[in-house]
């Protein structure tokens, strides 16, 4: 991870979330998947959650049962819960401003788009596209965009950015924000993060740009919302660590969060608003992209909101070809923007397919998963868990 940088960005002009991807997609009830072209395969069972104990020692082939995990059970989720589950703790007041601006941005994943296994399957990177501050005040589009605060370990505490997703167990009142696996869960052997918060629609005013300190009211106005629980990818808790391989391609992950200082409201009443995640969206009918995060390292400085706003379809990019292919759009954008969302326009309104995972350095290009059949299962266990 990259220190914080001090530069500052000029705002420019542009217009809000909505008006960034132009193209409405229109979903077709076949559609199965970004890269399927059949969705009447059907379901197979499969294996316990249980065996995953035992898989490295001579018992059930642990990469089928993560193959499988879209057709995990209740039960499958709740035992692997009981393994990997997200312990709660109580944090109000932590994320003083001190310690906001002592955060490192978590960086993304470093990759290239070669890959002896699926080279021949990738297409060339995509050109260069330069990140544009968003003016401020921000929109009340842009409300549902924030930053996730978290402490790696007992010395370092790191940034990412995040989106408040609609959640179909609770209408019009959602409390889940969506980022990247790797903001939450140190990976393979390791643990969650801790302290984990979500700030939604950091220094909307500006008031913390080029410079200046601004209040903490001004910095969070929607408020500080920690984490009740969070879910990842089961793949990044068995295989993440690794940066730029196949299992960026579940680099993914969901936290459930609640206003620290109390009070009735949901987040997404509280900002106003939440983008539905569009699951097995078509590549096909994929053509803009407009990437948004909250870059940290040079020549950033972790104030700004910042998006890539791509006019042509993503580029494939794929380290396993049994798993979902990763979009690949040009974008400049550095550490502290992972996790930040990836929308498109649905039915003439913005939906997210995607979040900022893996890129190279210097940055030119960002690649996110695309979301199929297993980021469902993961999204629908958090949505539908009480407790």
């Amino acid at each position: 991870m990259n220190t914080t940088s001090t530069h500052s960005t000029s705002p420019r002009r542009r217009a809000g979330l909505t008006a960034a991807v132009a193209t409405v997609l229109v979903l077709t009830a076949s559609a199965c998947g970004p890269d399927k072209k059949d969705s009447s395969s059907q379901a197979v069972a499969s294996p316990s959650v249980t065996a995953t104990a035992t898989a490295s020692k001579g018992g059930i082939d642990l990469s089928k049962v993560l193959q499988n995990i879209k057709n995990w059970s209740a039960d499958d989720w709740t035992k692997w819960a009981e393994q990997h589950g997200f312990k709660p703790e109580v944090i109000k007041g932590f994320w003083d401003q001190a310690k906001m601006q002592a955060a490192k941005g978590m960086e993304n994943q470093e990759a290239g788009v070669q890959s002896s296994r699926t080279a021949s399957d990738n297409d060339p990177a995509p050109a260069p596209i330069q990140a544009k501050p968003q003016p401020h005040p921000y929109s009340t589009n842009t409300a549902v965009l924030g930053k996730i605060y978290m402490q790696v370990d007992d010395q370092e505490a790191a940034v990412c950015s995040g989106t408040v997703v609609s959640d179909p167990a609770h209408p019009g009142k959602s409390n889940l924000v969506w980022t990247a696996a790797h903001c939450l869960h140190g990976g393979k052997g390791k643990d969650w993060f801790k302290k984990i918060s979500f700030m939604p629609s950091f220094n909307r005013s500006g008031a913390a740009s080029n410079g200046k300190t601004g209040s903490q009211q001004q910095v969070v106005p929607y408020g500080v919302w920690d984490a009740d629980y969070a879910v990842v990818s089961p793949q990044w808790t068995e295989e993440g660590g690794e940066r730029g391989g196949p299992v960026s391609q579940y680099d993914f992950g969901v936290i459930r969060v609640h206003n620290e200082e109390g009070g009735g409201k949901s987040l997404e009443e509280t900002v106003g608003g939440s983008i539905p995640v569009w699951f097995n969206a078509p590549r096909n009918q994929v053509s803009t992209v407009s990437s948004y995060g909250y870059p940290q390292a040079a020549p950033f400085d972790g104030r700004e909101l910042e998006h890539c706003d791509s006019s042509v379809p993503p580029a494939r990019l794929s380290f396993d070809a049994s798993r979902p292919t990763m979009y690949n759009i040009g974008c400049t954008m550095t550490g502290g923007a992972s996790g930040g969302g990836w929308f498109v326009v649905k039915d003439g309104k913005p939906a997210l397919i995607s979040n900022n995972s893996i890129g190279p350095r210097p940055a030119a290009w960002m690649a996110g998963p695309s979301l199929g059949d297993e980021a469902k299962s993961v999204f629908d266990f958090i949505s539908k868990r009480q407790g």
